[in-house]
């Protein structure tokens, strides 16, 4: 523990907290462009450690959106991006992934949007690089920037991991079975975040309530909790099993500092915990979200939807802006959410979220078994 740091007196702390030089074991997903500087800087200052999502950035952006964060916080932040599969897709334009998208996915998605009411979107920017291919040139940009915390999703960091450490940063990955989280391990992972598939976002298929044992298990590295985590009990839960932390994606949505629509937002507080359903319409991965006419109309299509870049780019040059996750249209674009939506009631600011989850699982683990005979 640094000398600024003071273990916070009754709140639950773990290693991973001295390490990652926070409060508080809670840390917010990031989640592409909707965890922007207000949402991370919010749950930073309230002794968490906020994420900034950026895979969908261009390296320009990337930087502006890691300086903002800097202008609103002074503590600890992450950075999150999604790795390619190979590094030699770094860099591929929008242009070329188009280039290989079936005349058969262009006539279907055309047909899709007209059916909804789409205009179709003005010439798309076919030099920006696809939408996971330019990890490369974005990661020199948060070596550059500083950043103390990287986090990888659906990807190894292989490539990236011994630039991190030699810069003293954090290196996390995403996982969603125990045979990645051995993987990336191996590949320089100090930290993994094993996600169930309750999941918002891209998720996987395995439960989070079977995944964090087998995880824990399988790795001697600190292991953060994900999928289904939206309150003080899942926090307390996650802590007992063994788990350092927990990291939390869709109750973080239902804040005043989320980078969506009031819409979207209407939509998590008045969602069930069935009504998040996975698609692939969006990103070609699977995504849990809450289902709309753009989902729908593919479970229907007679073409399954492309893999990542391919897929992206396709509801790029059919919806453009509408298909974004901040805003747009009802009914058109994405709104991401995991089953936990259900026991969501109410927005209210981040710093509120951090603070009933971590008073919240303090009282029920100082009580821990008081409730058993």
């Amino acid at each position: 523990m640094t000398s600024q740091q003071q273990k916070p007196e009754g709140l639950p702390y773990t290693p991973l907290c001295d390490r990652l030089g926070i409060d508080v074991p809670i840390i917010s997903a990031g989640m592409g462009p909707i965890a922007g500087p207000e949402l991370v800087a919010a749950v930073s200052n309230a002794g968490g450690l906020g994420v900034l999502g950026c895979t969908s950035m261009s390296p320009d952006e990337v930087r502006s959106v890691i300086r903002r964060t800097r202008e609103l916080t002074d503590r600890p932040f992450g950075v999150d991006l999604i790795l390619p599969a190979r590094i030699e897709q770094g860099g591929m334009s929008v242009g070329e992934v188009a280039s290989l998208i079936p005349d058969e996915h262009r006539a279907t998605a055309a047909r899709i949007g007209a059916d909804l009411g789409v205009e179709p979107p003005p010439e798309h920017s076919a030099d920006r690089a696809a939408l996971g291919t330019d990890a490369e040139a974005q990661v020199e940009v948060i070596l550059q920037e500083g950043v103390p915390v990287f986090v990888g999703a659906l990807g190894s960091p292989g490539f990236v991991a011994e630039r991190f450490h030699e810069a003293g940063a954090t290196v996390v990955s995403i996982v969603g079975s125990t045979k990645q989280a051995m993987a990336v391990v191996k590949d320089g992972a100090d930290v993994v975040i094993a996600q169930g598939t309750e999941g918002g976002g891209h998720t996987g298929h395995v439960g989070t309530f079977a995944l964090l044992p087998q995880v824990l298990d399988a790795v001697d590295v600190p292991v953060v909790a994900a999928g289904g985590i939206g309150d003080g009990r899942g926090l307390a839960a996650s802590l007992l099993m063994g788990c350092q932390a927990v990291w939390v994606g869709t109750r973080f949505l239902a804040t005043e500092e989320a980078g969506i629509a009031g819409w979207q937002k209407a939509g998590i507080v008045a969602a069930a915990d069935q009504s998040p359903v996975i698609s692939r319409a969006y990103t070609g991965k699977r995504f849990r979200m809450l289902p709309n006419d753009w989902t729908r109309a593919w479970d229907e299509a007679d073409v399954e939807p492309l893999p990542m870049p391919l897929q992206p780019v396709l509801a790029g040059m059919t919806l453009g802006t509408l298909g974004t996750d901040r805003g747009g249209r009802e009914g058109v674009s994405m709104n991401g959410a995991g089953n936990i939506a259900g026991l969501i009631d109410e927005i209210v600011p981040a710093a509120e979220v951090v603070r009933r989850m971590a008073a919240e699982a303090a009282e029920l683990l100082a009580g821990a078994g008081g409730h058993l005979r």
